[in-house]
């Protein structure tokens, strides 16, 4: 039974293969004018249409609309759900594979279906770091969504892409997407939500909201206020069960009961996800008023909340000291070093052996209570420096490294220590890309950032 192409393509296949006429497949109902406008997709049939052809055709509906018959797309909408359990709850590089399996097997003939397993692609060769590729897939995505507003919508497109450019340290082009799906938000008036979420997390990311009048700011600020940072309760194990149980109903055959299974997976996993999402965004809000010296109780309250969503994963420990070196600095700010210090040692306390660059960090609030005291910090940044440079520092993005690496370069300074001032700038440099004999040249201080 022929399948590729469009309505048109399978309704004028599957005629001539039963040898009919525009006429007779017209029969009492249409006109062969009708029949022939809809083979050449000038005319898309009316449900009721549809069913008629199908069955002078005898063909599902399912099949001529979509290309696939009913179990086939079952099959395809379980599959999808299975990538994104994997996407979400499992391993990223396997989610890549099965999202490139569907479209594969959706081809050109389930535009929709396939669609939406490349847009599920292209997100989990992001969360994989492949982003060259990702970057590369959300494009393409883009331009598709352009020319057929009806299988992909534009707005979570550019708003992940701008966290890929991000990532790929072209920050004009994450800056300009991100400013992008801001006015379109604002015309939504959306400050709720997964998109929202992400918009603010893209915002705070991309370095948009530097100055307290901006739009970009003003954007944080309301879905902070609004959605604040809900509890988070760490529900994987009924995940894993849901998605196993669904896994065995496909291999008994009940891919009804099967997709039912993963919707439940899918669905017992919202909260959580939404809950960790808002924390970033809590985190980094909080992160950003200590940076313009605008740190508050509420502040110090949404660190706190995000904390205690991360602390509810195992998978988060990062981010969980991440936070906590917020709360640190949120304290430092506030007059209480002791509080800061003991806050610095729960972090390293909490990644033990696997510290690396997030404890340097940590150290680093420790060396600027040192040098605030009139102590011996350069035990401490040079504690803090061979963290940075042991094989476990990757901090994730080079422009974090460069921010880390520059933090230690400015207390080295107040410190005294010139030659490990000089070389702490020279490693900022070069983990942004910028090689080469650098001794005196000033960094921009967009690297502490």
């Amino acid at each position: 039974m022929p399948s590729q192409g469009t309505i048109g393509d399978r309704v004028r296949g599957l005629r001539l293969s039963r040898r009919m006429s525009q006429a007779q497949l017209a029969g009492p109902d249409l006109s062969d004018s009708y029949v022939s406008l809809i083979e050449s997709g000038k005319r898309t049939p009316t449900p009721v249409v549809a069913r008629l052809l199908a069955e002078r055709l005898g063909c599902t509906t399912e099949f001529l609309l979509h290309g696939v018959e009913p179990r086939q797309r079952i099959d395809t909408e379980l599959g999808l759900r299975h990538a994104e359990l994997e996407l979400c709850h499992g391993d990223a590089a396997a989610a890549v594979e099965r999202f490139t399996e569907i479209v594969k097997a959706a081809g050109d003939e389930n535009a929709i279906l396939g669609a939406l397993a490349r847009f599920g692609r292209a997100r989990a060769l992001a969360a994989q770091g492949r982003t060259d590729l990702a970057v590369e897939a959300f494009e393409q995505l883009r331009r598709e969504a352009a020319a057929h507003p009806e299988r992909l919508a534009d707005l979570p497109l550019t708003i992940a892409l701008s966290r890929c450019y991000l990532r790929a340290g072209d920050t004009l082009r994450a800056y300009d997407l991100a400013t992008e799906a801001l006015t379109l938000m604002e015309r939504l008036g959306l400050t709720q939500g997964e998109l929202a979420a992400d918009l603010a997390s893209a915002l705070l990311e991309s370095g948009t909201p530097r100055r307290a009048d901006s739009r970009a700011l003003a954007y944080v600020r309301q879905v902070v206020q609004t959605c604040g940072v809900p509890a988070a309760v760490n529900r994987e194990a009924e995940i894993h069960a849901l998605w196993q149980a669904s896994v065995a109903a496909a291999g008994g055959e009940d891919s009804a009961l099967a997709v039912r299974l993963a919707d439940d997976a899918i669905a017992t996993g919202h909260p959580a996800r939404t809950a960790v999402r808002l924390a970033r965004v809590a985190m980094e809000w909080a992160h950003l008023t200590v940076l313009l010296g605008e740190a508050s109780g509420e502040a110090e309250r949404l660190a706190t909340a995000a904390g205690e969503v991360f602390a509810s994963f195992p998978s988060h420990v990062n981010e969980h000291a991440e936070s906590l070196i917020v709360l640190a600095r949120i304290r430092l700010g506030n007059g209480d070093p002791e509080g800061a210090s003991r806050l610095a040692g729960t972090v390293l306390d909490l990644l033990g052996e696997h510290a690396g660059a997030i404890g340097s960090t940590a150290l680093l609030v420790r060396a600027e209570i040192e040098l605030a005291r009139g102590g011996e910090a350069l035990t401490v940044l040079r504690s803090a420096q061979a963290l940075l440079e042991s094989p476990r520092a990757a901090y994730g993005p080079d422009r974090e490294s460069a921010r880390v690496w520059r933090h230690l370069g400015d207390l080295y300074g107040q410190a005294g220590a010139r030659e490990e001032q000089t070389g702490a700038y020279r490693k900022a440099l070069e983990a942004i890309g910028v090689r080469g004999a650098l001794v005196g040249m000033a960094v921009d201080s967009a690297l502490a950032r």
